[in-house]
């Protein structure tokens, strides 16, 4: 009897040992077809100043090359055009007055992330990557948003980060890369002396190690529609643009090194800004240059180069989308985004209509919450304390392209004027087919009452599905506030 069993049990473990083997070839398999991904995040790059968007003033020959060989986006967003509040929705697929990210981390702050969200890395560690991230972080708390390895080397020099990112690169595992730079952000000090002087963008006389210094003559730049067309603002913006150009060596700078470890036909690499250039009207708002953002994807396994891509999508949709990407299985409803993997090479997707914004401060002394929905070509903004003056971030007051304005008492800045960029009406409702500046508001003409209940439906839909406690504010609805108990 003892024999019979003894002959069973070996048997059964055999069988045991020979099926785990099989799983865990088929693990080891499935491992080392992960793509490696490189999320690549400049800080204040608007679609201005690319030469892929059609910028032929700026050199961003690298950059250009990405979207030549990938698809580049037309209509990418992010949910808030300030740097934090932004970043926290690119780890976490999730709006940030659902997280808790409602601003900036700095420490007088105390904005920080929920510490029940699992973020993107964690997400991609649990599945096996290497994640690593070099750079600007700007998000807390650091056990949400952990990654393996924190790499050094100066923000501003993006060829110093390029090296520092050389182990990573020859990762035995299947790597993720976060890959943030501090350019092209205003650098410090950020009130000029004499008021007028332009802002260095993070320039250095004596320039930066290995970096080729590329300047731009104040005359030869293209100032964006919605700014003044000043010796100010043309002399910032060529700051701005010579920023950006370092950015681009870097970027070039890993992609050779990629190129060199031979991974390079299994590397996503994309490229995204965290908001829009930081010059009043852009950066803190949620008009068109604030939030409307470049997006550049390369993705070997996909069959199209040099495609462009018209559908909406949102920073909400990078981390479903990335986990879709590294073939990692997840929970759809978990997140406030949807995977656009799917579409990547496709040109004019359906479904891919509408997106939203959702910006509470910037500072917090900057309280202006503000809520949008684009559908289609009709886009709505919610000034949700419209009463008050709408709040500057320091660095954009004293800025000497604001200042020319502001000193010469000036009636307009851009095509918008001064009072009417300071005080904002509670609704402002365009149609961006007809009116890309952003300049005539539909909201109070009688002829688009229906398409602005339409948005109005939109909004609070979004508003209900994504637990935005400013719901609230439409009609004293407290139905989102629970219990008051912090389970």
């Amino acid at each position: 009897m003892n024999s019979y069993i003894s002959k069973i049990l070996f048997v059964c473990i055999t069988l045991v040992f020979v099926g785990c083997s099989d799983q865990i070839k088929e693990v080891v398999l499935e491992d080392s077809n992960k793509p490696n991904i490189i999320l690549f995040v400049s800080d204040d790059h608007g679609l201005d100043a690319l030469g892929a968007y059609g910028n032929p003033i700026i050199k961003t020959p690298n950059l250009d090359n990405l979207a030549s060989e990938g698809t580049k986006f037309t209509n990418a967003y992010c949910t808030s055009a300030s740097c934090a509040a932004s970043r926290s929705v690119i780890l976490s697929g999730q709006f940030g007055h659902a997280t808790g990210s409602y601003g900036h981390v700095h420490d007088y702050h105390h904005f920080s992330t929920y510490d029940t969200i699992k973020s993107l890395p964690v997400l991609l560690e649990k599945a096996g990557y290497e994640t690593a991230r070099i750079g600007k972080y700007h998000v807390a708390p650091e056990k949400v948003y952990h990654f393996n390895t924190v790499l050094e080397a100066d923000p501003r020099n993006t060829v110093e980060m390029a090296e520092a990112s050389s182990g990573v690169l020859n990762s035995d595992k299947p790597f993720f890369l976060y890959f943030c730079t501090d350019d092209p952000h205003r650098g410090h000090p950020f009130t000029p002396d004499p008021w007028d002087a332009p802002n260095s963008f993070g320039n250095k006389k004596e320039g930066y190690k290995d970096v080729e210094t590329v300047t731009y003559k104040p005359e030869d730049v293209i100032v964006p529609e919605f700014l003044p067309d000043t010796k100010q603002s043309r002399e910032e913006i060529a700051q701005y643009y010579q920023s950006i150009s370092r950015i681009d060596q870097g970027f070039g700078k890993l992609m050779k090194m990629l190129q060199e470890t031979g991974k390079a036909d299994n590397t996503i690499v994309i490229y995204i800004s965290d908001n829009g250039m930081a010059f009043p009207g852009a950066k803190t708002t949620v008009y068109e240059p604030g939030i409307k953002l470049p997006c550049i994807i390369k993705d070997p396994s996909k069959k199209v180069k040099g495609a462009t891509n018209n559908a909406m999508i949102s920073w909400v949709d990078l981390t479903p989308t990335i986990l879709d990407m590294a073939k990692v299985d997840y929970n759809k409803a978990a997140f406030h985004g949807k995977s656009f993997n799917e579409v990547i090479d496709e040109e004019n997707p359906e479904g891919w209509n509408e997106v939203y914004a959702s910006h509470t401060f910037h500072e917090i002394t900057m309280y202006y919450p503000m809520r949008v929905v684009r559908h289609d070509n009709y886009k709505l903004i919610w000034n949700i304390a419209y009463r008050l003056e709408y709040p500057f971030a320091s660095d954009l007051w004293a800025a000497s392209t604001w200042q020319a304005t502001y000193r010469a008492n000036e009636e307009y800045f851009g095509p918008k004027k001064v009072k009417d960029y300071l005080f904002r009406p509670e609704f402002e409702l365009f149609d961006l087919s007809k009116d890309p500046k952003e300049v005539n508001n539909l909201a109070t003409n009688k002829d688009f009452d229906e398409v602005l209940e339409n948005m109005k439906t939109r909004m609070k839909h979004f508003q209900s599905k994504t637990k935005d406690p400013w719901m609230i504010m439409w009609s004293h609805d407290a139905s989102l506030q629970g219990s008051g108990v912090n389970l």
